[in-house]
């Protein structure tokens, strides 16, 4: 059964922090529901926005929920799919951090999940939208 504490965040929170400070980016570090440990990027001089939807495409449906609203959640088994260049190399080792212990021992076909934690990484919130600085 997925569980993150506190206490394990706490141990996690410094490499993230230093990911963050590294790349220029402002970000939060949750515990959500006592499973997941959820990282929301407020601000940073990476334009993740524009990246996702050069690199998804600029559909009606993207342009409208990413575009307009400023925020993502960020796929965290297709992230690799949907960004590259630096916000791809931020992307891949602050989930590396956050993944730093965990395990993932399910079997999807017999429906059985194991897994230490789960992981969010959100680009901006639903009312607070990514601020690009530059």
């Amino acid at each position: 059964m997925a569980y993150m504490s506190q206490e394990r965040k706490a141990q996690i929170a410094p490499s993230v922090k230093a990911i963050c400070k590294k790349y220029g980016v402002k970000a939060s570090l949750s515990v959500r529901n006592h499973s997941t440990l959820a990282l929301t990027v407020t601000q940073g001089d990476i334009d993740f926005i524009s990246n996702y939807l050069d690199t998804v495409g600029r559909t009606e449906h993207n342009q409208k929920w990413v575009g307009e609203k400023r925020n993502i959640d960020v796929n965290t088994y297709h992230y690799r799919n949907h960004f590259t260049g630096r916000a791809l190399k931020f992307l891949t080792e602050v989930h590396a951090a956050m993944m730093l212990g965990n395990h993932d021992r399910s079997d999807i076909q017999s429906d059985y999940f194991d897994v230490g934690w789960y992981v969010d990484i959100n680009i901006g919130r639903w009312d607070r939208p990514y601020a690009l600085v530059k």
